[in-house]
This record gives C-alpha cells, structure tokens and sequence, in this order.
C-alpha cells in the first residue's frame, strides 16, 4: 500500500466534495426550466416523479457501497483479475437491475402513487415524466457500481468528471428541450434520460484500461458462487442499514407533522443544513472506505487506524467549521430558503440542534467509510439495528415530554449511538486485518 498522506486523502476527498456541489444546482434548474411553463401541475410532476424515481434507484445505492470494500481489498491484495471482474460484476448486476425495473414499471408507479396520491392532472404529467426516464434505470443503477469501482481506485476525479458531465448535460438539455423545444415534462425527462446514459459511457471509458485483462469476460470468474454468495451478502447487510437509516428520516419527517405545519416546514429547512454537511463529508468517508479496504486487503493493521484517524481528523475539522458556519450565518440561511415570518422564528428556535448535529454526527459518519471499507457490513447492520431501536424508544417518550425539541433530540441520540456502538466494533475490525 502507498504510503497515506494528507495530500492523498485531499487527491481522493476533494473532487467528491466539488462534484457534490453540482447536486443541488440540477434541482434548482429543473424545477426553474418547468417553473417558465407557468403551471403549478408540470412542477409538482417532475418533482413527484423524481422522488418516486430516486427513491426505487436508492434501494440499489448498496452497489456503490459494496463494490468500493470488495473492490478495495482486491487492490490491496493485488489482485488485479479480481479488481477487473468486479467492476464487470457491478456493470452486469446494474443492468439487470434496470432492466426489472423496466419490466416492472407499470406495478412500481401504480404502488407508489396508492403511497403518495396527487392531483389526476399531476399524476398524468408524472407518468409521462417517469415513462421516459425509467428507460435510463440501466445506467443509473451501473453507475453505482462504476463510481463505487472508481473510489476503491482513488480516481475520484474521473468520478467528478462523470458528474460534471451528468449534471451540465441534463442542465443544458433541460434548457433546450423544455424553454427552447417547448417539450414541458417530456423535455425533462429526456434530458435525464440523455444524462445518465452519457455518464455511464465516459463511466465505461474512464475505466477502458479494464478490457486489458481478460478476466473483465472471465464468465468463470464473474459467475462463481462463492465470489457472487459473498458479494450478496455485504449487499443485503447494507440494504438492511440504509433502509432503517432511512426509516429514521422518514420517521423524523412524519413524526414533524404531528407538530403542526409550521414546526414541520421549520423541520425540513434544517434538515437542508444536515444534507449541506454530508456533502462535504462524503468526499472523506469515501477516502476512508478505499483507504481502508486497501489495508484490509494488504494485511496491514496500523495502516488501517492510520487511515482512520488521518481521514477523522480531516472529518471533524469539516464538522467543525459546518457547525461554527451554522452557528455564524445560520440565520441567514435560514432567511434565504423561507420568507415565512413563522417559519424562520421556529427554525431559529431549532438551529442550535442543527449547530449540535455535525458534532455528534461525525463519528458515525466516518465509522460507516471505515466499516464499508473493511466490509464489516454485518457490524454496520447490527449496530444500526440497534440505533434504531434506541431512537424510537427514545424519541416517543421526548416527544411527548418536549414535542418539536424531543424530535430533534431524538435524531441526534440515533448519531451518537450510531458512532458509539460503530466505535466499540472497530477493535476487531482491526484486529481482522492482521
């Protein structure tokens, strides 16, 4: 394994954070690009049947995940047959997934408005939107896997690249299709569609020097039960941790509205802070997972908490200046995403958890990277089952003695118990690599 230095992480951390910051911007266009059509009905369409999109791509966010620990390993053990099979492997386990998708697309939107019903006219344009769109499932869902295959290799800025062009393609088409064609819903919709089959192609040729080893077609190798049961089952422990994540947030969300619509508007206007910091996290933990997994896979123990604490100590500088910036100018921010009088008295009122939330988050944060990395998923799924218990033992009783203010409490004990019980795994974790 090269030898770790700070100017690594930041080569690995830094385009991550920059690329990050492109996510945002696409939202904003799309919802200004259908805004000029003049109808309320086109927004709420794109916006509906992006979330129902999303939220069935995200259930495939495992591959990313898994493919930099396994990938990672590989690396540091040297084997290259192996690190070029995966990335096949990732590809092939991509496709097929947006394929059913494909398939089942009639059955997914039909379930998923009976969980969010709209408007007829709202749901005609959103099937309109998502009838095109799903067509490129394919590629989004390959492309968890080729970025995740990136990572291992710290070539995030290949990882950049594919989403600067992801992002500025769907951004110009946006623009031409919708304001220019006068294609509505439709144009963004291909505009996405265009978009994401791009990004898998620049994907494919960043990573061309794969097709050189022949072990990227070796149908032995990809298909061998032993390497497909273990790539299954670090798969399904991380699904297991990010759906009760999930449910954690979803919870938050709903729990929010039993307070009223002001303190849930407040609730989700602070909950921008918290995506704001995991963007400038990601860059590290994702330099800590292939940090990592290379030392994992060379065998090399010191390397390991050597890459944990070097990222961690990168981590909670970012976690540090987000909390101090919330502290700062967090009125502000508050101020520039509402107009709502009530609003921002009420999100004023709640910053300070917002302030306390990259502190107490940190640790968990960074715990999942060193944990994917080593692929110590069934840690990472127990000890969030066990969050999970622990917030939602915690929060209703806080609710019913604090109301809005035990919700929030609530989601910030799950973080520090997240990090504590991530924290006592980690000695055997690292004791694995020797």
């Amino acid at each position: 394994m090269a030898d770790l230095t700070h100017r690594r992480i930041l080569h690995i951390a830094v385009p991550i954070v920059i690329s990050n910051a492109t996510v945002p911007i696409l939202g904003l266009v799309d919802t200004g690009v259908v805004g000029q059509l003049g109808e309320a009905a086109p927004i709420g369409a794109v916006g509906i049947g992006a979330i129902i999109l999303g939220s069935i791509y995200w259930i495939f966010g495992f591959l990313r995940m898994g493919t930099v620990g396994l990938t990672s390993q590989a690396d540091g053990a040297g084997d290259t047959a192996e690190v070029t099979a995966l990335f096949s492997r990732a590809v092939l386990i991509g496709m097929v997934a947006g394929a059913v998708i494909i398939l089942a697309q009639g059955w997914l939107f039909r379930e998923a408005f009976k969980i969010s019903p709209a408007s007829a006219e709202v749901e005609s344009l959103a099937r309109q939107y998502m009838a095109i769109r799903v067509w490129s499932a394919p590629a989004a869902i390959a492309l968890y896997g080729v970025t995740g295959w990136l990572i291992a290799q710290e070539r995030t800025r290949a990882v950049m690249a594919i989403q600067l062009l992801m992002n500025g393609a769907n951004i110009g088409l946006d623009i031409l299709f919708v304001i220019g064609f006068d294609w509505g819903v439709s144009g963004v919709a291909f505009a996405t569609f265009i978009a994401e089959w791009s990004g898998l192609a620049l994907g494919i040729w960043l990573c061309r020097d794969v097709f050189d080893h022949p072990a990227w077609r070796d149908r032995v190798r990809l298909l061998d039960p032993a390497r497909l049961k273990k790539m299954a089952m670090v798969n399904v422990d991380i699904l297991i941790r990010s759906v009760l994540l999930q449910a954690i947030f979803v919870s938050f969300m709903l729990f929010g509205s039993d307070f009223g619509d002001v303190p849930l508007a407040a609730n989700q206007v602070l909950l921008q802070f918290l995506f704001f910091t995991s963007f400038a996290m990601d860059g590290f933990a994702f330099a800590v997972e292939s940090l990592v997994g290379k030392a994992i896979g060379s065998k090399q123990p010191q390397a390991v908490r050597r890459a944990s604490l070097m990222t961690g100590t990168w981590a909670a500088g970012i976690c540090i200046a987000m909390a101090l910036a919330f502290t700062l100018g967090g009125g502000l921010m508050i101020d520039v995403m509402t107009t709502a009088p009530d609003v921002r008295s009420a999100a004023r009122a709640y910053l300070p958890y917002m302030i306390a939330a990259p502190l107490v988050g940190c640790a968990a944060w960074m715990f999942d990277g060193i944990f994917i990395g080593a692929t110590r998923t069934v840690d990472m799924r127990n000890m969030m089952i066990v969050s999970t218990i622990i917030y939602f033992l915690s929060v209703i009783p806080l609710m019913a003695a604090y109301g809005n203010h035990g919700l929030w409490i609530g989601l910030l004990i799950s973080f520090v118990v997240r990090g504590i019980t991530l924290g006592l795994r980690y000695p055997a974790l690292e004791a694995a690599a020797r």
